[in-house]
Protein backbone atom coordinates (compact mmCIF):
# COMPACT_ATOMS: atom_id res chain seq x y z
CA UNK A 1 0.00 0.00 0.00
CA UNK A 2 1.05 3.84 -0.84
CA UNK A 3 1.41 6.34 1.70
CA UNK A 4 2.10 9.19 -0.56
CA UNK A 5 2.82 10.40 -4.04
CA UNK A 6 6.03 12.46 -4.76
CA UNK A 7 6.42 13.98 -8.79
CA UNK A 8 8.99 15.45 -10.56
CA UNK A 9 8.84 17.69 -13.36
CA UNK A 10 10.47 20.53 -15.36
CA UNK A 11 10.02 21.92 -18.99
CA UNK A 12 6.86 21.08 -20.37
CA UNK A 13 5.56 21.04 -16.25
CA UNK A 14 2.45 22.78 -16.78
CA UNK A 15 0.84 21.12 -19.61
CA UNK A 16 1.73 17.75 -18.15
CA UNK A 17 0.16 18.95 -14.61
CA UNK A 18 -3.06 19.83 -16.54
CA UNK A 19 -3.18 16.96 -18.04
CA UNK A 20 -2.58 14.55 -14.92
CA UNK A 21 -3.54 16.31 -11.99
CA UNK A 22 -7.59 17.15 -12.42
CA UNK A 23 -7.79 12.66 -13.05
CA UNK A 24 -7.33 12.47 -9.23
CA UNK A 25 -11.06 12.22 -7.73
CA UNK A 26 -12.20 14.19 -4.92
CA UNK A 27 -11.83 11.55 -2.27
CA UNK A 28 -8.19 10.86 -3.06
CA UNK A 29 -6.01 9.32 -0.11
CA UNK A 30 -2.87 9.86 -0.48
CA UNK A 31 -0.83 13.32 -0.61
CA UNK A 32 0.85 14.45 -3.35
CA UNK A 33 4.07 16.19 -3.85
CA UNK A 34 5.67 17.89 -6.33
CA UNK A 35 8.84 19.89 -7.06
CA UNK A 36 8.30 21.74 -10.46
CA UNK A 37 11.66 23.37 -11.69
CA UNK A 38 10.70 27.29 -11.31
CA UNK A 39 12.63 30.60 -11.35
CA UNK A 40 13.71 31.54 -8.40
CA UNK A 41 11.30 34.45 -8.56
CA UNK A 42 8.14 32.78 -9.60
CA UNK A 43 4.74 33.88 -7.34
CA UNK A 44 2.24 31.27 -6.65
CA UNK A 45 0.50 31.41 -10.21
CA UNK A 46 0.93 28.02 -11.14
CA UNK A 47 -0.74 26.25 -7.69
CA UNK A 48 -3.92 29.07 -8.40
CA UNK A 49 -3.83 27.94 -11.73
CA UNK A 50 -4.19 24.76 -10.97
CA UNK A 51 -6.17 24.45 -7.67
CA UNK A 52 -8.95 26.05 -10.23
CA UNK A 53 -8.45 22.69 -12.37
CA UNK A 54 -8.40 20.27 -9.82
CA UNK A 55 -10.75 18.35 -7.53
CA UNK A 56 -8.02 18.61 -4.26
CA UNK A 57 -6.67 21.81 -2.79
CA UNK A 58 -3.28 22.44 -4.24
CA UNK A 59 -0.93 24.74 -1.90
CA UNK A 60 2.70 25.55 -1.49
CA UNK A 61 4.26 23.49 1.23
CA UNK A 62 5.11 25.49 4.37
CA UNK A 63 8.01 24.90 6.89
CA UNK A 64 6.78 22.20 10.01
CA UNK A 65 3.28 21.24 7.85
CA UNK A 66 2.12 18.21 8.43
CA UNK A 67 1.48 16.42 4.99
CA UNK A 68 -2.19 15.44 5.28
CA UNK A 69 -3.91 13.08 2.78
CA UNK A 70 -5.78 14.41 -0.28
CA UNK A 71 -3.80 17.96 -0.80
CA UNK A 72 -1.56 18.37 -3.74
CA UNK A 73 1.53 20.57 -2.66
CA UNK A 74 4.04 22.27 -4.57
CA UNK A 75 7.70 22.87 -3.37
CA UNK A 76 8.09 27.07 -3.10
CA UNK A 77 10.18 28.86 -5.55
CA UNK A 78 14.02 28.98 -4.74
CA UNK A 79 13.58 26.27 -1.35
CA UNK A 80 14.44 23.01 -1.52
CA UNK A 81 11.54 20.78 0.05
CA UNK A 82 12.35 17.97 2.16
CA UNK A 83 10.06 15.41 4.38
CA UNK A 84 11.33 14.95 7.85
CA UNK A 85 11.00 11.58 9.47
CA UNK A 86 7.55 12.74 11.23
CA UNK A 87 5.71 13.00 7.66
CA UNK A 88 5.99 17.17 7.50
CA UNK A 89 7.58 19.72 5.67
CA UNK A 90 11.14 21.11 5.89
CA UNK A 91 12.36 24.35 3.69
CA UNK A 92 16.21 24.48 2.55
CA UNK A 93 17.73 27.17 0.96
CA UNK A 94 20.90 25.27 0.42
CA UNK A 95 23.00 25.65 -2.72
CA UNK A 96 21.19 24.38 -5.96
CA UNK A 97 21.29 20.61 -6.63
CA UNK A 98 21.57 19.67 -10.63
CA UNK A 99 21.37 23.31 -10.98
CA UNK A 100 18.42 23.53 -9.47
CA UNK A 101 16.15 24.78 -6.47
CA UNK A 102 13.78 23.27 -5.79
CA UNK A 103 15.54 19.75 -6.37
CA UNK A 104 13.98 17.02 -7.33
CA UNK A 105 16.50 14.90 -5.92
CA UNK A 106 16.03 16.30 -2.43
CA UNK A 107 12.89 15.91 -2.39
CA UNK A 108 12.84 12.27 -3.52
CA UNK A 109 15.72 11.14 -1.24
CA UNK A 110 14.24 12.33 2.05
CA UNK A 111 10.26 11.44 1.06
CA UNK A 112 12.18 7.56 0.17
CA UNK A 113 14.19 8.20 3.93
CA UNK A 114 10.22 8.96 5.18
CA UNK A 115 8.33 6.59 3.69
CA UNK A 116 10.72 3.81 2.55
CA UNK A 117 8.62 0.89 0.66
CA UNK A 118 5.41 2.97 0.99
CA UNK A 119 5.77 5.54 -1.56
CA UNK A 120 5.71 6.11 -5.45
CA UNK A 121 7.79 8.71 -7.42
CA UNK A 122 7.05 10.04 -10.85
CA UNK A 123 9.27 11.29 -13.12
CA UNK A 124 7.71 13.31 -16.02
CA UNK A 125 8.81 15.73 -18.37
CA UNK A 126 11.57 17.80 -18.45
CA UNK A 127 15.40 18.75 -19.41
CA UNK A 128 17.86 18.06 -17.15
CA UNK A 129 18.70 14.90 -15.19
CA UNK A 130 17.36 16.24 -11.84
CA UNK A 131 15.28 13.25 -10.06
CA UNK A 132 16.89 9.95 -11.63
CA UNK A 133 18.99 9.72 -8.88
CA UNK A 134 16.33 10.25 -6.34
CA UNK A 135 14.26 8.08 -7.99
CA UNK A 136 16.74 5.26 -7.50
CA UNK A 137 16.54 5.76 -3.91
CA UNK A 138 13.07 5.58 -3.67
CA UNK A 139 13.23 2.22 -6.13
CA UNK A 140 16.10 0.78 -3.20
CA UNK A 141 13.81 1.54 -0.56
CA UNK A 142 11.24 -0.63 -2.09
CA UNK A 143 8.83 1.98 -3.14
CA UNK A 144 7.37 1.71 -6.93
CA UNK A 145 9.25 4.06 -10.02
CA UNK A 146 7.61 5.60 -12.58
CA UNK A 147 8.46 7.47 -16.03
CA UNK A 148 6.58 9.15 -18.31
CA UNK A 149 6.66 7.76 -21.64
CA UNK A 150 9.86 10.01 -23.19
CA UNK A 151 7.83 9.80 -26.56
CA UNK A 152 4.79 11.82 -24.78
CA UNK A 153 7.29 14.36 -22.84
CA UNK A 154 7.48 18.00 -24.10
CA UNK A 155 11.46 17.66 -23.19
CA UNK A 156 12.87 13.77 -22.99
CA UNK A 157 15.96 14.13 -21.34
CA UNK A 158 14.66 13.81 -17.96
CA UNK A 159 12.31 11.13 -18.21
CA UNK A 160 15.41 8.90 -20.47
CA UNK A 161 17.53 9.77 -17.58
CA UNK A 162 15.49 8.41 -14.75
CA UNK A 163 15.03 5.08 -17.05
CA UNK A 164 18.82 4.99 -18.21
CA UNK A 165 19.47 4.93 -14.44
CA UNK A 166 18.16 2.15 -13.40
CA UNK A 167 15.36 0.06 -13.28
CA UNK A 168 11.88 1.14 -13.64
CA UNK A 169 8.57 -0.56 -12.89
CA UNK A 170 6.20 1.64 -15.01
CA UNK A 171 7.07 3.32 -18.01
CA UNK A 172 3.77 4.98 -18.82
CA UNK A 173 2.27 7.44 -21.55
CA UNK A 174 1.24 10.97 -19.58
CA UNK A 175 -2.69 10.38 -19.95
CA UNK A 176 -2.08 6.34 -18.58
CA UNK A 177 -0.73 7.80 -15.49
CA UNK A 178 -3.36 10.50 -14.37
CA UNK A 179 -5.56 7.27 -14.60
CA UNK A 180 -3.22 5.04 -12.59
CA UNK A 181 -2.94 7.38 -9.74
CA UNK A 182 -6.78 7.72 -9.76
CA UNK A 183 -6.87 4.20 -9.43
CA UNK A 184 -4.19 4.01 -6.40
CA UNK A 185 -6.26 5.71 -4.13
CA UNK A 186 -8.40 2.65 -4.37
CA UNK A 187 -5.23 0.49 -3.64
CA UNK A 188 -5.37 -0.45 -7.32
CA UNK A 189 -2.63 -1.11 -9.22
CA UNK A 190 -1.92 -1.08 -13.14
Amino acid sequence: MIDAVVIGVSAGGTTALRILLPCLPVRYNLPVIIVQHSHPGSDDFLTRYLNDKCRLMVKQAEEKEPILQGIIYFAPPNYHLLIEMDRSFSLSVEEPVNFARPSIDVLFETAAEAYGSKLMGIILTGASADGARGLMKIKSAGGIAVVQDPRTAEAEIMPKSAISAGEVDFILPLEAIGKFLARLSDGVML
